[in-house]
């Protein structure tokens, strides 16, 4: 298993922790990617013991700072920032790289006005998180996800990053598609603090409709090819769900996957 690889809990839907670690060991993988709530109540010392007997490295947790429309009411935003205090909190006791957000949705408002409130309502979060070396980010996720996030292309995702000052969790199958995408991954390097990697096969219509990396038509070479010339060190992340991975049965999947990217990540001298 390539040492910059891990696989994101949400491929296996409805796991217990014993059941992931069992998987993780099997893998051999030596990065985590978590959801924020596997750390409520005693999932945190749960895995803080993990992370400690097997020498993992948590590479990043998924946070949502709003379930629904970002909320205008002072108490509303308190609550967002709170809940993503307690994440940073949790976050550094792993010793966690990156937390990467969905924003929550923007209502009846305009991208400009919501973006601004997000910003905003995050400022004394991204100190904190600063203060405990953790990079906040914000990922570009579908636009049927609009009732719960602002950023869905890659070029709104890098401009609401650069409203709020933190940075960018990359989902190419989201964004391979965009008009001058290697301009696009220029611009967005600076701020990239994970990668998140699957395939698609043509014709596909049942979201989220992932595949295992070639098998399908993303061109996924040429973007690592272009990150690692441009500097960027961090890791890559493989969130693995579909009809294509439950019929060929979810380890399975995960484990071509995985021997196939770290395949690829040697190719490319990552």
């Amino acid at each position: 298993m390539h040492p910059r690889l891990s696989v994101h809990s949400v491929s296996f839907p409805g796991a217990s922790l014993a059941e992931l670690a069992s998987f993780w060991q099997r893998l051999g993988l030596r990065r985590l990617s978590l959801i924020a709530e596997q750390l409520d109540g005693d999932g945190l010392d749960a895995v803080r013991r993990l992370v400690a007997d097997r020498g993992y490295a948590v590479e990043a947790i998924t946070h949502v700072f709003a379930t629904g429309a970002l909320p205008s009411a002072r108490d509303g935003i308190a609550a967002c920032r709170e809940r993503l205090s307690r994440t940073i909190a949790r976050a550094e006791t792993l010793r966690a790289n990156t937390i990467y957000m969905i924003s929550g949705g923007r209502g009846a408002r305009t991208w400009r006005t919501a973006a601004e409130l997000f910003a905003e309502a995050l400022a004394p979060c991204v100190r904190e998180a600063e203060q405990a070396g953790i990079a906040l980010a914000v990922e570009n996720a579908s636009s049927l996800y609009v009732d719960v996030h602002l950023a869905h292309t890659l070029r709104d995702t890098i401009a609401l990053a650069e409203l709020a000052g933190i940075g960018i969790c990359l989902d190419h199958f989201h964004c391979w598609t965009e008009a001058d995408f290697p301009e696009l991954v220029s611009r967005a390097l600076p701020r990239v603090r994970l990668v998140q990697l699957s395939d698609y096969v043509l014709g596909d219509r049942a979201l989220p409709a992932r595949a295992v990396p070639g098998d399908g038509a993303i061109p996924i070479a040429p973007l690592v090819e272009q990150l690692l010339a441009g500097g960027y060190a961090r890791g890559f992340d493989l969130e693995l769900l579909g009809p294509r991975i439950d019929d060929e049965g979810r380890y399975a999947a995960v484990s071509r996957a995985c021997d196939r990217t770290s395949a690829m990540l040697d190719a490319l001298g990552a």
